[in-house]
């Protein structure tokens, strides 16, 4: 259908800005469902350094168990050996010979006390370890929760919004059909160039609403009368007035 170039400028205005109406929302379903996305992807990332986090202690327990296993090896051995030298020193001959097993009795003694401590303090380690793996296993169920409510909030959304997308895309492509083309192609280069996607501005407080920059009280009164279509001299939207936003609706 070829767009309708007989309407008045008051008419083409409220053509406009039910457009921007219909683009606004637009922008905002798609505002909120490109956020839980993201919202969702974070917590599995999290969720995954949690794990790993776990993993790494459960790994390094496993780790000292096995040195705790090593040194208890150890101290069997040295008590082991010392059982063999006292009972060697029941057939010394010199006093070389019973300095020389003493002496070792004394060492094998040190190692059983050295590994000893070293299985006191692996498993104070461990109890430390797994203290924190308690409370990394709390955050982590509380993590679950949280990704497995955000993803059935994503869900009901993305199932929401685009229904309701595809009502509004359609009704875009109705009011975009009474706009001639030249004023159809600025406003989607305005909204192109802008962050916040506003291509037709109202006059709020005086200044535009889309740049918040000044508008003179004369050029006011101008927009107000509707005979022309005026844009803001510092941001390039279309400007409305309060009164004419009030006559439109989606």
């Amino acid at each position: 259908m070829a767009a309708n170039t007989e309407l008045s400028v008051e008419q083409k205005l409220k053509a406009l800005y039910r457009l921007q109406l219909i683009d606004s929302k637009i922008d905002k379903l798609r505002s909120v469902r490109g956020e839980l996305p993201m919202e969702v992807a974070d917590l599995e990332d999290e969720l995954a350094g949690l794990e790993t986090r776990s993993e790494n202690l459960d790994a390094e327990v496993k780790q000292m168990e096995q040195s705790i296993s090593s040194n208890k090896a150890k101290i069997m051995d040295a008590k082991a050996n010392i059982k063999k030298y006292e009972k060697q020193l029941e057939n010394v001959k010199n006093n070389r010979e019973f300095d020389a097993l003493n002496k070792e009795i004394e060492i094998a003694g040190l190692e059983v006390q050295a590994a000893e401590k070293r299985i006191k303090n692996l498993q104070f380690d461990i109890d430390q370890k797994k203290l924190s793996k308690e409370t990394l296993s709390t955050e982590l169920d509380g993590r679950k929760v949280d990704l497995k409510n955000k993803k059935a909030e994503l869900d009901t959304i993305v199932e929401e919004t685009e229904k309701e997308e595809r009502e509004l895309l359609n009704s875009r492509e109705k009011a975009s059909v009474g706009i001639e083309e030249r004023l159809l192609k600025g406003y989607n280069s305005i909204r192109g160039n802008v962050k916040n996607g506003i291509g037709v501005a109202l006059i709020e407080r005086d200044a535009c609403g889309g740049c918040f920059s000044k508008i003179p009280p004369q050029r006011q009164a101008d927009i107000r009368q509707r005979k022309k279509i005026l844009v803001c001299e510092h941001c390039g939207r279309v400007l409305v007035d309060p009164q004419l936003a009030e006559e439109v609706s989606i």
